[in-house]
């Protein structure tokens, strides 16, 4: 096919699909093996300065919040990001981590564009931004789980998304058509939020999937946070439940309230006071290091992070949901 068009951006993550296969084949486990993990211990293992590394979220829903301050606190450098982030991608920024990004969005939502991202771009803090719309950077995974080098799609013809990508045109061989050809992403390591999981890693999520199915399917390591464990008699009573299984899993972390400040889904709702904290602290430099000093770097663990919060806090964002379910 010949190539008709071709974005300026970066291919940030060149990919061997081969290799990855044989990854697979041969560095992920189909036994059984227990996986249970701190924190610190997945983070420490899986986790490594210039690693490429991909967040997933659908805005500030199941963001996995307790990885994402554990990767602040280890100051992981030159990371290669991949993700729609709201905060946890925020305090990476923050802290001053990231050093290129395949970006689809990265902002504070209602409360608008992120001050953290405006000032790593604008200093050259993050050398690299690449532009993908978030159907883009899932179908990308998608190619990297079918074992595919690309996907062929028409949804970001049209606009200067493209020229901003890394994404190439062609014409379509059966009809003429032009069609943007998405390169395959494959991730080092994803960090992913659910609901519950066995010891083994079989997970369960509830509500909004985003793109953790794609995800999941194209990293090399996966770490999985959940809010609960549950025994593997529970997983198989309903086999149609599971959206990860276990063979993709590298590490399990228990974490209730993960997602905090952020939500679950018919768990939790989302602790707007915490947000709106970290929307205005974040509005300078000098605010976000001291908001990173006192909510991630004086706070040991995900355990001491919760107390920090409160349980009047944490009950006040489950009845708000279950408010809004009634």
């Amino acid at each position: 096919m010949e190539v008709l068009e071709s974005g300026q951006g970066e291919l940030i993550q060149p990919f061997d699909l081969d290799e990855f296969r044989e990854w697979n084949r041969t560095r992920k486990t189909r036994k059984l093996v227990e996986k249970v993990m701190t924190e610190q211990e997945a983070i420490a293992q899986f986790v490594q300065d210039g690693c490429y590394i991909g967040t997933e979220l659908y805005g500030t829903v199941r963001c996995p919040m307790s990885l994402a301050r554990e990767v602040v606190r280890q100051g992981r450098k030159n990371l290669r990001v991949c993700g729609q982030g709201v905060l946890e991608l925020d305090l990476w920024l923050a802290a001053g981590l990231v050093k290129k990004l395949d970006i689809t969005y990265i902002g504070l939502e209602v409360y608008g564009t992120s001050s953290c991202l405006r000032r790593a771009v604008e200093s050259g803090q993050v050398e690299t931004c690449v532009e993908w719309s978030n159907a883009a950077i899932s179908w990308r995974m998608k190619a990297a789980a079918m074992g595919v080098p690309f996907l062929p799609t028409r949804s970001m013809l049209g606009t200067d998304l493209l020229k901003y990508s890394a994404a190439k045109v062609v014409q379509d061989p059966f009809t003429g058509l032009k069609v943007a050809l998405l390169p395959a992403l494959i991730l080092d390591v994803a960090l992913i939020h659910v609901h519950r999981a066995d010891k083994f890693g079989n997970c369960q999520i509830d509500g909004i999937s985003g793109f953790a199915l794609e995800m999941a399917r194209a990293s090399k390591r996966l770490i999985v946070s959940t809010e609960q464990i549950i025994p593997t008699e529970e997983i198989r009573r309903a086999p149609d439940r599971t959206a990860i299984p276990y063979y993709l899993v590298d590490a399990v972390v228990h974490a209730p309230f993960g997602s905090h400040p952020g939500e679950m889904a018919y768990l939790y709702s989302r602790d707007e006071p915490a947000i709106k904290e970290w929307v205005e602290t974040s509005k300078t430099a000098d605010g976000a290091q001291d908001y990173l000093q006192t909510w991630v770097y004086g706070l040991p663990t995900h355990a001491v992070y919760l107390e920090r919060v409160g349980q009047e806090r944490l009950a006040q964002c489950v009845a708000r949901r279950e408010r809004r379910q009634a």
